[in-house]
């Protein structure tokens, strides 16, 4: 068996709804997958399946998303080493946990994209591309910067924002 970390981009289904993390769960367990457990109400999900390729298992729970809430949403799936792996990579481990923000790409953010986002960036924020994913450090609350809203699928491609804090917590539960 296989530990894969899957996160879901939005779990606003509709204007007051939101996806329960229990459903969240039910959902994985519906599709085979083993052990499912959820880390804060935002969309994080820890199950065992066999091996398979990330986008196979991405592909399985965006239509059995699509087919239980009615509503299309992009999720991001890697292994539980490549998660490991993320969490070790923080270039910004001196950054507070809240303000530290990485956006898990489905591919890999390519250096012209990164650079685009340079002029929306303060002086006093800090950028780092790693393994394709995107770490900032907005030495703020990112929603008071101008930077978060550069931040959407149209110019960078599908990929999901989690702080650091919740980097850490899901690497616990693997």
């Amino acid at each position: 068996m296989t530990t894969y970390v899957a996160l879901l981009h939005s779990i606003v289904i509709a204007p007051g709804k939101r996806v329960v993390m229990a459903d969240l769960r039910d959902m994985a367990s519906s599709l085979g997958y083993r052990n499912p457990r959820t880390l804060v109400s935002t969309g994080n999900i820890v199950f065992e399946t066999p091996e398979s390729p990330p986008g196979e298992i991405e592909a399985k729970l965006e239509a059995a998303f699509r087919e239980r809430y009615g509503k299309p949403v992009d999720i991001i799936a890697r292994t539980g080493t490549s998660w490991q792996r993320l969490a070790r990579s923080n270039p910004f481990t001196d950054g507070e946990g809240s303000q530290v923000i990485i956006r898990v790409m489905r591919a890999a953010l390519e250096r012209p994209a990164f650079e685009k986002l340079k002029p929306y960036a303060d002086p006093s924020q800090r950028l780092a591309l790693v393994d394709g994913d995107l770490w900032i450090d907005f030495a703020g609350k990112p929603s008071e910067w101008k930077l978060l809203s550069a931040l959407t699928t149209k110019r960078m491609g599908v990929g999901t924002l989690r702080n650091w804090n919740t980097v850490r917590g899901i690497a616990d539960l693997i």
